[in-house]
């Protein structure tokens, strides 16, 4: 599933040749994407409005319309816009500069959800916790969440209430880079660790937009290029392979039900 650097990469493909522009047409072509509300209704109210602004919330993106209404798009594990034709197109938006833009899911698990510009703080708020990358992300606040919790420190960091728009390859990465081992207890994590990896999530984050995601099965930017981070995994599916600072192998697990990667030498059950 498309993580925060994927879905940041995708809006800032779009914003430039979106922004501005009016939806001259809408098709929806796969009831799937809107329900449970109708297609045609969801493509009525948005044919003839004038995107404002792209921005993104944890996982979400959203389309803020002139109109007052947004759009919510969330690209779940295969979904994706292109502006040049793709195999299965779920909705195509017609631009008034004649520009094409499909939203492609080979899984159709993406959802579209228009929402009055009131309601839309209050449904993101339900939704998400804090942006990492946000002032509120802050070393107290992941603290206190993890100070309640006694499954793994992995499984709550997967919690978009905790952190929005972190998910498993970069919590896997940021953990890595914060020597905590993802099985931990999170209550048991002290101050020092916690800091740790509060800012080992944030640099983990910023890698992975640097290099425009990491580019796996289906995920590709709006123009079709590929990301690159795979390229720089410390340890997300590496089992088997050294680890990069230690040469320990890296060891595979599950957590929640997630594949999980780490070494079991820089990230010991016992703290460091």
């Amino acid at each position: 599933m498309p993580e925060l650097p994927e879905v940041e990469t995708v809006r800032s493909g779009l914003a430039p040749r979106l922004e501005g522009r009016a939806l001259a047409r809408v098709d929806i072509l796969d009831p799937r994407l809107t329900r449970p509300h109708d297609l045609f209704e969801v493509a009525e109210k948005l044919e003839g409005d004038r995107v404002l602004a792209v921005e993104r919330r944890g996982k979400y993106l959203l389309l803020r319309l002139e109109s007052g209404l947004a759009l919510v798009v969330h690209l779940r594990m295969t979904g994706g816009f292109h502006w040049n034709p793709v195999t299965h197109e779920r909705a195509v938006l017609e631009l008034d500069d004649g520009s094409r833009l499909a939203f492609r899911d080979v899984r159709r698990f993406g959802t579209w959800l228009v929402l009055e510009d009131a309601d839309l703080d209050s449904y993101l708020a339900r939704k998400n916790g804090p942006e990492p990358l946000g002032r509120r992300f802050t070393a107290r606040w992941l603290g206190a969440q993890l100070a309640r919790r006694r499954a793994p420190v992995k499984a709550v960091l997967l919690d978009q209430h905790v952190v929005a728009g972190l998910g498993n390859i970069y919590a896997d990465e940021a953990l890595w880079r914060a020597r905590v081992n993802p099985l931990r207890p999170a209550i048991s994590l002290d101050a020092e660790e916690v800091s740790r990896v509060t800012r080992a999530i944030r640099a983990a984050l910023r890698m992975g937009i640097a290099r425009q995601g990491s580019t796996l099965r289906d995920y590709a930017t709006p123009d079709g290029a590929s990301g690159s981070m795979q390229e720089e995994f410390r340890v997300y599916g590496r089992d088997g392979l050294p680890c990069p600072r230690c040469r320990t192998t890296i060891t595979k697990t599950r957590v929640g039900g997630r594949g999980t990667w780490y070494c079991p030498r820089c990230q010991p059950l016992e703290r460091l």
